[in-house]
């Protein structure tokens, strides 16, 4: 993963107050992480359909070369850090765009999931709470799961990076509970896409059990040599998808009543590239209206 380089908010009011015709973000030469460049702010807008990337020149501070890293606020200088929360059902790519998202703005990715099975697999007390309600086929309670996510969110390089909220809260009791304790995103980003091709894309991807790759029937086909050894797994049926998405459905429009301030519904039926260009466009300028913010104040 790049290491991304936090310039302080301080640090960015100077760079605007001695530039005061352009509009600046920042960006880190990945070959010399002392140097910032910046470059000047395009406009974006809100995304609707197909979006494209376009070309943005960049001028250098000391000679520095452009990087694709956008370095964003640093909290101890002022500047809150980023807080999203990232949706979208079974196959949409969310997993993909999350690691784009984490590499490019250097956010901390949690996952509801992950946390209750790293509880779990570490044996503390909140781990020993859920493994029984898992052990008997029972859904862990939200107090359980909210409890988890709290206490991660407060770990300071949370508190410092920013965070990335994966696929949580995923019904409205839960949205509620996390809005009781304070927790609220900058950004709440729904990847949406017809639940046709979700059923498509799931019902024909296979395993190789043998590398652990994934290909599709379709979309990516296997080579020759390893067509026969492919295994379709267990829950990538069409009926289990269906099951999966009426669950996903009858869920999503309670939790996105608590977000509809910070929403931005994102076209995922886009290429992979499409579908960040969008995400991108709403981090940047939600980045630069905070950096902007600060330079005013300072």
């Amino acid at each position: 993963m790049s290491s991304v380089l936090q310039p302080s908010c301080s640090q960015a009011a100077q760079l605007r107050r001695q530039s005061p015709k352009s509009k600046l973000s920042f960006q880190v030469d990945c070959s010399n992480s002392h140097s910032v460049a910046c470059r000047p702010n395009t406009p974006t807008t809100r995304t609707s359909g197909r979006s494209y990337g376009r070309k943005q020149r960049t001028r250098t501070v000391a000679g520095v070369r452009r990087c694709h890293v956008l370095a964003l606020h640093n909290a101890g200088e002022g500047c809150k850090p980023m807080r999203v929360m990232i949706s979208g059902a079974p196959a949409t790519g969310k997993g993909t765009q999350c690691s784009r998202i984490v590499d490019k703005f250097g956010l901390v990715h949690i996952s509801a999931g992950d946390l209750l099975r790293a509880e779990v697999a570490a044996g503390t007390d909140a781990g020993k709470e859920a493994a029984s309600y898992m052990d008997s086929g029972n859904l862990v309670p939200n107090s359980v799961v909210v409890d988890m996510v709290v206490h991660r969110l407060s770990q300071p390089d949370v508190q410092e990076h920013g965070w990335l909220l994966d696929g949580y809260p995923r019904s409205g009791d839960q949205a509620e509970a996390i809005v009781q304790e304070g927790i609220k995103p900058d950004l709440f980003v729904l990847i949406s896409v017809p639940d046709e091709d979700l059923v498509d894309r799931v019902a024909g991807r296979r395993l190789d059990p043998e590398t652990g790759d994934i290909y599709h029937l379709k979309h990516k086909p296997p080579p020759e040599d390893v067509k026969d050894r492919l295994i379709q797994r267990s829950d990538d049926t069409a009926e289990k998808v269906k099951t999966r998405l009426r669950n996903h459905h009858s869920n999503v429009d309670a939790v996105l009543d608590y977000y509809q301030d910070v929403l931005v519904e994102v076209d995922g039926t886009q290429s992979m590239e499409e579908v960040f260009d969008s995400i991108d466009k709403h981090l940047t300028k939600l980045a630069e209206s905070r950096s902007h913010h600060d330079a005013v104040a300072a």
